[in-house]
């Protein structure tokens, strides 16, 4: 695949940090026999420059690449360091023993600390046997690359906590934000595929709700948008659709889209 080529995104898991259905909750979501009610923790994989990229490696990791029957990745990169989307981290080393390589991963300083406090033995100076195989990779808020493709942090705030988004060529994928300042705006402008989350209705301290979502969609303008993130309050896939712009869709896990 050329530097124009196409890039293909597949949403890996599109649910909250405790997925749904939520364990013991008999709400109509969590009941729904509809495959799109059914979310893994968040987390994709960008299929770019003839490179599988993989988005955040929460707990369902080694559920999704089976379930994608996935045979090679290229690099994982993290937009922080909250469980839900680096508690999976573990399961690289199937493709360590396969494939013979270490997996780059890419994340902040404090991203690589918390990876480091979770996964401590992958750490040691005398290598743990079985242990994954990573290599370290710091990035700050600038432009940076892996392989030939050039990605761009997007920093966002999650409450408090500053969260990378990516932005690759056209397509912006931004998760965990509850507020964008104004001079990140900027670099999403002009994507023509933006993926970005959205809770719940109601408000909340961490999140965009869906209301905040459209808002800041209507206001970067991409020519399609996709949610993701979704807890069950939000309701069944089915009848939220019907609510939404034409250009805007909820992602579902599984869903895989081309840029």
């Amino acid at each position: 695949m050329d530097k124009t080529g196409k890039i293909k995104l597949t949403f890996l898991g599109t649910g909250t940090s405790i997925g749904v259905p939520v364990i013991a909750c008999n709400c109509p979501v969590c009941k729904s026999p509809d495959a799109r009610d059914k979310r893994f923790r968040t987390s994709a994989m960008v299929n770019i420059d003839n490179q599988n990229i993989v988005i955040d490696c929460g707990p369902d990791f080694r559920f999704q690449m089976l379930k994608q029957q996935v045979e090679d990745i290229d690099a994982v990169i993290f937009t922080h360091e909250h469980r839900d989307h680096i508690a999976g981290l573990d399961d690289v080393r199937a493709f360590n023993y396969i494939l013979n390589k270490n997996i780059p991963i890419y994340g902040t300083q404090n991203v690589m600390e918390a990876i480091k406090t979770e996964f401590p033995y992958i750490f040691t100076e005398t290598r743990f046997f079985g242990a994954p195989q990573v290599t370290i990779h710091e990035i700050e808020n600038v432009k940076f690359k892996i392989g030939e493709t050039d990605i761009l942090p997007i920093t966002v705030m999650h409450n408090k906590l500053p969260v990378f988004g990516y932005r690759f060529r056209d397509l912006t994928y931004i998760t965990d934000a509850s507020f964008i300042p104004e001079e990140e705006k900027h670099k999403i402008f002009g994507s023509k595929v933006l993926v970005l989350n959205a809770l719940r209705n109601s408000k909340h301290i961490s999140h965009f709700s869906l209301a905040e979502a459209l808002l800041l969609i209507e206001e970067l303008k991409p020519e399609r948008a996709y949610l993701t993130h979704i807890s069950h309050f939000l309701g069944l896939h089915e009848e939220v659709e019907k609510k939404l712009p034409d250009h805007v869709r909820l992602a579902h896990d599984n869903l895989i889209i081309e840029v």
